[in-house]
């Protein structure tokens, strides 16, 4: 009959032809559909929220909210399609558009936004799996999935947004609101110190002190450590210490290095007006000067809080070649000196400060090495699952023990450079024995600063960045053969990081090996000789 809807097998009602052909739509109205279906139309509506937030309003609910969720969607899969992109072809814009405080404000917003949205989505898609009607074993299967898949998804986009607001807010306290700052001769030069804290500032007399000389270009770096008994430093003529230190910080035994940073903010603040910090500019001049080096900025960490930080990454792993003393309990039980034998160590914090500061039998070339090593440990476990596990902790930290005047808005540029850098062997050199070598050992007392500036311009020459600010103008067939010398005897002094290079520890005088009993025994006996020979290769350290 004309008009009339021709008849069809009420089963195809249930398939997706139904709605086409005027019948229930068992998508939209389930009730239509056979109880396996229902179940399988459920898991389909879950998925959909999961891999394709707002596919599942658009099928099954509010076509509307649905489009609106699609449109963020695919908005969503652009950016994080262009990151990828930019991570192959350019990843160091993409890590400065991320190191920008403003992009970092603008991700707190976008992720907290995102977490909340899906949320709702998820509330509505439960709203839509109608539970009623799937089959009764599955009832609980589906709502515990349904919540496990929003906090796997709002959950962690929720922690992401508030992550990147304690890390945005963590950078603004730590890192200055300066200009920026221009690589010199093709490097960037930054101080770096370390010192216990005292009357409420960080590092009054710093304990360490390190230069790190960064390849502009390709991150890597060379540390030159500069003993803390170090004398005679010299200051530019354009140092504002030029005038009351005119021959150099040379007063004797008072006046070694670590001991200007006090100098400075006792007698002299008036030299460095405007500084936030004097006593640090005057240690970026000190060390300037026995370098050759253009300095240009510092970072001071507190060394007590220090071990806080290496805690919060979950300790550090180091093997030495030495044995080295700490405060701990000795074999008799009583405390006193005890050792750490050669081998490989997890440090907590406090153990890893107690290697690289220990003194004890021991010189303080060996005492730079140490902390040079554990400085290298932790570089390399500072890895994004270190810093994604252990997030909070090191952010805490780091607000605690770090001071410096680095300008927040070239932190892109140094998380690219350290990410090079990383992949790559540290460069090291010590402004003291047995790197360089004076009268009875003593070149920290009487240095020779041409002989210095020159062993730090073949270092720069052999990295590809001649240094444009040094003094010396040594050949370049000059520089390089010093450059092969100093590589021949760093092997032969065993300073590799390969243990496979170095050198048997010491023994007994015997021959048999050293033990903890024998070195209580050699001090309560007063032989500090055989303890500085048991010590001698406490110098030899590697990360891992």
């Amino acid at each position: 009959m004309a008009g009339q809807v021709p008849q069809r097998d009420p089963s195809l009602l249930h398939g997706p032809q139904a709605a086409g052909a005027g019948g229930p739509d068992p998508v939209r109205d389930p009730q239509s559909a056979a109880a396996p279906q229902r179940t399988k139309r459920a898991w389909i509506l879950l998925l959909l929220t999961l891999f394709v937030p707002g596919g599942a309003q658009v099928v099954a609910g509010n076509r509307a909210l649905g489009r609106a969720a699609l449109r963020v969607t695919l908005t969503v899969w652009l950016l994080v399609a262009v990151a990828l992109v930019l991570l192959v072809v350019n990843r160091d814009l993409l890590v400065q558009a991320f190191a920008n405080t403003w992009v970092q404000l603008a991700a707190v917003v976008v992720l907290a936004a995102l977490a909340i949205g899906w949320v709702v989505l998820w509330i509505d898609t439960f709203r839509l799996l109608r539970l009623r009607l799937v089959a009764p074993g599955m009832k609980p299967l589906l709502a515990f999935s349904t919540v496990l898949l929003l906090v796997a998804t709002s959950g962690v986009l929720g922690y992401g947004s508030f992550a990147v607001n304690a890390g945005r807010n963590a950078l603004n306290e730590i890192f200055a609101p300066g200009p920026a700052i221009e690589p010199v001769a093709g490097r960037y030069n930054f101080l770096l110190m370390g010192g216990d804290a005292g009357e409420g500032r960080i590092g009054l007399r710093p304990d360490s002190i390190h230069v790190a000389s960064v390849n502009a270009d390709t991150g890597s770096t060379i540390l030159f450590s500069i003993p803390r008994n170090f004398q005679n430093a010299p200051f530019s003529e354009d140092s504002p210490l030029w005038g009351a230190y005119p021959e150099g910080f040379n007063c004797g035994d008072e006046c070694i290095i670590n001991a200007l940073y006090v100098d400075v903010m006792e007698n002299h603040q008036d030299l460095y007006p405007g500084a936030e910090d004097p006593g640090a500019e005057a240690m970026m001049d000190a060390a300037g000067g026995i370098l050759g080096l253009d300095i240009q900025a510092y970072a001071m960490v507190d060394m007590g809080g220090f071990s806080q930080l290496i805690d919060s990454m979950g300790g550090v792993t180091v093997t030495s070649g030495g044995w080295t003393t700490y405060r701990g309990p000795r074999p008799d039980g009583e405390w006193g000196n005890a050792w750490w034998g050669p081998g490989t160590y997890d440090f907590s914090g406090e153990e890893a400060l107690a290697f690289a500061r220990s003194r004890h039998f021991s010189t303080d070339y060996s005492r730079i090495r140490r902390q040079q090593c554990i400085q290298s440990a932790m570089l390399a476990q500072f890895n994004p699952q270190t810093l994604v596990t252990r997030f909070q902790g090191i952010l805490d930290a780091g607000e605690q023990i770090v001071e410096t005047d680095l300008p927040g808005q070239q932190l892109g540029t140094f998380v690219s450079l350290a990410a090079k850098g990383q992949s790559q062997g540290m460069g090291r050199l010590t402004i003291g024995p047995p790197d360089f070598e004076g009268e009875d050992g003593r070149f920290t007392t009487y240095p020779d600063f041409d002989e210095i500036r020159t062993r730090v311009d073949a270092m720069l020459a052999e990295d590809g960045t001649p240094n444009a600010a040094g003094t010396s103008a040594a050949p370049l067939l000059f520089v390089d053969a010093t450059a092969s010398l100093m590589a021949s005897a760093s092997q032969e002094a065993g300073t590799s990081d390969d243990p496979a290079d170095w050198p048997a520890p010491p023994t007994q005088p015997d021959g048999s090996e050293i033990t903890h009993e024998y070195l209580q025994h050699l001090e309560d006996t007063g032989q500090t000789g055989l303890l500085e020979d048991a010590a001698s290769t406490n110098h030899l350290c590697a990360a891992g």
